[in-house]
């Protein structure tokens, strides 16, 4: 009795293995080494890079050990690669004199590419509250584009998330504070730098980027020449006279003109004032090392008097 023949071909186990090291070889991806020059920010970039001192050890790490962790970019429609995450790996790497970054590229698309874009650079330590303000705005349109409402579930809670919700978790952050951090990219770039520079707390800047661009503009020469930041309860002031229409430049100089209660004890004099009696070559602690020691000259004279 004749067995029935099969006519099945077995490939070898050179062919299966080599098979499956080609599909990881596709999955796979590779680290290309392009030169810096074809290298571009991303578009509307939040995050500053700045050449600080962390920039500088940064730039001396590059030196020493060269870029390990590549960048992720993406390609541009004209020409050259889109930086996703590592504008300050490529900035050091510039600043060290390298001509070329080991880089993996990503075919993303706009909503996609915001996304890692933020989310790497928020695990940074030291992030200025404009740039917090800029990422979460533009991850949340990202996510409303991506049809966050419709297609981001929450695995712990099993419902649909709001694309605010979302940030919020993502960062760590509530809904309304998420909110808040969006509201100062209402704010004037000098306001805004103000409040980076933390001349303008956080919660009183809220409630200015309610002001139009001319009331901003206003309000930011009504303080500089009062010489005094915003308390909450002034901003808050500011913020209801515009809405009700009585906002001016006059009422903004009157409100910033208040004594604060902290301010009561405080005597302040305008830097034109004081710079009619010293060189211009001096800076404010030279004139302030000035002031003291006349003082104490002054002091000094009135109790010889006394004592007379």
């Amino acid at each position: 009795m004749t067995k029935s023949g099969f006519n099945v071909s077995l490939k070898g186990a050179d062919d299966i293995f080599s098979t499956e090291e080609s599909r990881q070889e596709q999955r796979r991806e590779q680290i290309q080494q392009i030169p810096l020059a074809e290298l571009h920010p991303f578009t509307n970039h939040p995050f500053k890079v700045l050449d600080d001192e962390s920039m500088q050890r940064t730039v001396e790490s590059v030196e020493q050990y060269g870029v390990l962790s590549p960048l992720i970019a993406r390609p541009r429609p004209e020409g050259g690669y889109e930086i996703i995450s590592g504008h300050r790996r490529q900035r050091a790497a510039q600043l060290a004199g390298l001509e070329t970054l080991p880089v993996i590229v990503r075919n993303m698309d706009d909503n996609a590419a915001v996304l890692l874009m933020v989310d790497s650079n928020l695990q940074r330590e030291n992030i200025l509250p404009s740039e917090r303000a800029f990422a979460y705005k533009m991850k949340l349109e990202a996510l409303k584009n991506q049809g966050a409402r419709s297609d981001l579930t929450s695995s712990q809670i099993g419902t649909k998330l709001r694309a605010d919700e979302k940030v919020a978790l993502d960062s760590g952050e509530s809904r309304s504070q998420i909110q808040r951090f969006i509201r100062l990219t209402n704010l004037i770039p000098e306001l805004l730098d103000m409040v980076d520079e933390k001349k303008i707390a956080f919660n009183p800047a809220v409630e200015l980027s309610y002001l139009d661009e001319a009331q901003q503009r206003d309000f930011l020469e009504a303080m500089e020449d009062t010489q005094n930041a915003p308390s909450l309860s002034q901003a808050q002031r500011l913020k209801k006279l515009a809405l009700e229409g009585h906002f001016s430049y006059d009422v903004a100089f009157a409100v910033m003109g208040e004594a604060k209660k902290d301010e009561l004890d405080k005597v302040v004099i305008k830097n034109e004032t004081l710079r009619k009696y010293f060189p211009r070559s001096y800076t404010p602690k030279q004139m302030e090392d000035t002031i003291i020691k006349l003082l104490d000259q002054w002091q000094r004279k009135r109790q010889r008097q006394n004592e007379r």
